[in-house]
């Protein structure tokens, strides 16, 4: 019986072969956008889950909280762990970790040797505690334990090693050396981090070597000064977070200095949230927000509903054609339920063959969508989750595109379906497709005005003054150690005779950056404030090389330590000074000295547009520059940055060069809003696109049922533009009524969006006259298409036919 249902549902899928084209390309489109979008999700909800025990494991957070508002720090105070351990009898596993980008030249066997390989890790260079590798439970391949008790050891991952090394089993015993300054010694081999990490290790080296060599000047007991390279991070035994999050409270209380009007909190972040918290940054620089993700899934299912509501519209519109057929099977014999599966067979063959085409379409484009949303490893399609959302999803599209038609069709009574007196009408079909157009173009409209609202967006961010020069400013990477600073003036010098170099600056971090080193600090001789001031370094050509300009002041005077201070126009007004009567006085930071203002700069963008411009102090202290600034004429780059290539070869051969231009780093900012704008308009064009394949059947379907009207009209004196008329004041009328109830929604969506941005444009009409104009043109251009073609066509033949 049933392969009587597919048989005879293929002979009518190949006699209504336009129709049935139509529904499984809007079909296959529709599926094909969900799948990916699926796939996508998945992937994003799997960071950090890997990990054996991962809901144990949490990242211990600072909160900053004043009159001002609240503060949010990745890092933590580098006493906090040693607090922990003493003070909360739950903390029994806990790591302190720091990240950075080294130069690292493999050494082999011999410790003394200088002339191995330089590998560049621009990431994943962790310094950690022993306990590191009991909170985060990687495989050992080599080595276990305490390793990472000894100063000068590192751990590295498998494929770290066999770069290094050729074979992971030969990397343990041999030597590495860490920017040209630290020799270390390898002890262990873990496996491979999976790429679904915001943890990117290459290789750990032991936190106390870090403490000896690059941090041996800090105070290890300064509650004040807070990092975000400094975190910490704990395994919680199941039902024991209150009694830590308690803990975290007292320890607050009792060694951070009291302020009346500033409370500091410690915080305990889930890893698996880790990913999706925008408040902080990580280690990956990959932050997914769950709204996005729940958008995304949102226009997964709009677009499959959109496919389904076209299948829908077209099948009960054919229904009427196909009256005479259901009158002569119920005449012989044939039971509503039998009709009611010979219907949903159809449906669930093209539905298969949607589905073929569609996953055939999700595997090709999935390399584009892995590129254009920054996934570096392969988006895996045949897995048993994705497969069992695709059984899921044909059989939901089934029931859901089948039902209602097989209802009605097998629903007619016989005499009225002989007598062919079945209309749109009789089976309620009209009310019901003019709903399901509605639908249809409310999403697609939607989607249209947030693709013109996040596109406008990431225009005015692009060209937004930021209070600096980012053109042509070609920042390298450098180090701060000892070696490298006593040749900083004399490669400084020679760089600035080369004729494309105008400007050139060491400093510890770029204007704009995600670096939120922070510390207390006291201003005029007055009690600490009720909030942190956030520091930058560089030398006395910073603001210069930059383009910042002065609203009082000057920068401070050439000084290897901090000696002069500058502020922004942020501070001073936090201060409730102005500018010019900020200059003279005198500020300290954590527990330094007390330093003088020089100079107010006007404020500049310090991190991306999505927040607010923060109170900032800029000083001079050569033993933190990280980086060169260059300003550089813009024409020739290639050979300037050839140029400044050999003089770097000349001061710093044991350094490799690595490089990037200002402008590229700031668009890292925006690299979620710029993916989440092309998906935008990817998912609008494909909803518009399954919206005229509904049109176009539609409008199809009404030019055959109204050819002897049309004939009549035409010979009555009809125009042919009283005939487009005809045909597309239905739909005009639709489509104003889908732009109505999708205006607001999309408003409240986008400015819900936008209020992500501190500066951030205004959603004006404009945006609505714009998509409101696109979705006309676009209907009118389809309904058209076919609607000439019946207005063009010889009445002649039109009244013959009936």
């Amino acid at each position: 019986m049933f392969m009587n249902y597919f048989k005879t549902a293929w002979r009518n899928i190949v006699r209504h072969k336009t129709f049935a084209a139509i529904n499984i390309f809007g079909l296959s489109t529709g599926i094909a956008a969900c799948l990916i979008l699926f796939i996508v999700i998945k992937y994003e909800l799997s960071y950090n889950t890997f990990l054996p025990g991962y809901k144990s494991i949490y990242h211990v957070t600072t909160a900053t909280t004043s009159a001002s508002g609240t503060d949010y720090n990745p890092g933590v105070p580098k006493p906090l762990l040693d607090a922990l351990r003493l003070e909360i009898p739950q903390v029994t596993t806990g790591a302190l970790t720091a990240s950075f980008g080294s130069q690292v030249t493999v050494l082999g066997k011999d410790v003394n040797s200088n002339a191995g390989k330089k590998f560049i890790e621009d990431s994943g260079v962790f310094y950690a505690d022993p306990e590191f590798l009991k909170v985060f439970k990687y495989k050992w391949l080599a080595g276990s334990g305490d390793l990472l008790k000894d100063p000068n050891v590192t751990v590295l991952t498998q494929a770290i090693a066999e770069k290094y090394f050729g074979s992971w089993i030969d990397a343990v015993g041999q030597y590495i050396k860490l920017d040209n300054a630290t020799d270390l010694k390898v002890v262990g081999v873990i496996e491979n981090v999976p790429v679904n990490t915001d943890y990117p290790i290459a290789l750990i080296t032991s936190y106390i070597t870090f403490k000896n060599d690059l941090i041996k000047n800090e105070d290890p007991m300064e509650w004040g000064s807070i990092s975000s390279d400094d975190q910490v991070f704990l395994a919680v035994e199941p039902g024991q977070k209150a009694q830590v999050e308690a803990g975290l409270a007292a320890i607050s209380k009792k060694y951070i200095k009291e302020n009346s009007n500033k409370q500091k909190s410690f915080q305990l972040q889930p890893i698996s949230e880790v990913h999706y918290d925008s408040r902080f940054s990580n280690w990956g620089n990959h932050v997914t927000s769950k709204a996005t993700l729940w958008t995304l899934s949102l226009i997964g299912i709009f677009i499959v509903i959109m496919a389904c509501i076209n299948f829908i519209n077209l099948s009960t519109a054919q229904a009427i054609n196909r009256s005479k057929e259901i009158g002569i099977r119920k005449v012989l014999g044939g039971r509503r339920s039998s009709l009611f599966w010979q219907m949903m067979s159809e449906t669930g063959l093209i539905v298969t063959g949607s589905l073929l085409i569609a996953i055939a379409l999700a595997a090709a484009c999935l390399p584009f969508v892995s590129h254009i949303a920054s996934i570096e490893e392969p988006l895996q399609l045949f897995t048993p989750q994705v497969l069992l959302f695709v059984v899921l999803l044909a059989v939901i599209v089934t029931v859901l595109s089948g039902i209602y038609p097989s209802l009605i069709l097998s629903g007619f009574k016989p005499i009225v379906a002989l007598k062919s007196k079945i209309t749109s009408a009789t089976i309620g079909g009209i009310s019901l497709r003019r709903g399901l157009v509605v639908m249809q173009f409310c999403i697609s409209q939607v989607l249209i005005i947030g693709t013109i609202v996040a596109v406008t967006q990431m225009k005015f961010v692009n060209k937004a003054d930021l209070g600096f020069n980012k053109e042509a400013v070609l920042v390298l990477s450098t180090s701060a150690d000892s070696t490298v600073l006593s040749r900083q003036a004399a490669m400084k010098q020679e760089m600035l005779t080369l004729p494309a170099v105008q400007h050139i600056a060491y400093n510890s971090d770029v204007p704009s950056s995600n670096n939120n080193w922070s510390t207390n600090f006291a201003f005029d001789h007055k009690p600490d404030l009720d909030y942190n001031v956030f520091l930058k370094f560089g030398d006395e050509d910073y603001f210069k090389t930059f383009g910042m300009s002065f609203a009082a002041g000057k920068g401070f005077a050439k000084s290897d330590t901090i000696n002069e201070v500058v502020i922004n126009e942020t501070l001073a007004k936090k201060l409730g000074v102005s500018a010019q009567d900020a200059v003279g006085k005198e500020i300290r930071m954590g527990s330094q000295q007390w330093r003088p203002i020089v100079g107010v700069v006007k404020d500049f963008k310090t991190n991306s547009l999505r927040e607010d411009v923060k109170p900032m102090l800029i000083a001079s202290r050569n033993n933190v520059y990280n980086n060169i600034a260059i300003k550089i004429k813009s024409n020739n780059l290639g050979a300037t940055k050839d140029a400044l290539q050999k003089v770097w070869d000349k001061h710093l051969p044991e350094y490799a060069n690595t490089n990037f231009f200002m402008d590229e780093n700031i668009n890292e900012f925006y690299r979620q809003e710029n993916q989440l704008s092309l998906l935008y308009s990817i998912f609008a064009g494909i909803a518009i696109f399954i919206s005229c394949l509904g049109l176009y059947g539609l409008i199809s379907f009404m030019a055959a049922q109204r050819i002897k009207e049309v004939g009549v009209r035409k010979v009555l004196g009809a125009s042919v533009a009283n005939i487009l008329f005809l045909f597309s004041k239905e739909f005009t009328m639709l489509i104003i009524v889908a732009f109505a109830i999708a205006a607001p929604l999309a408003w409240y969506l986008m400015n819900d969006w936008l209020s992500s941005f501190s500066y951030r444009i205004n959603i004006g009409i404009g945006v609505f006259v714009l998509a409101a104009v696109a979705s006309l043109l676009i209907a009118w251009i389809t309904v058209g298409y076919k609607s000439m073609r019946a207005a063009l066509s010889n009445p002649v033949d039109s009244l013959r036919s009936e």
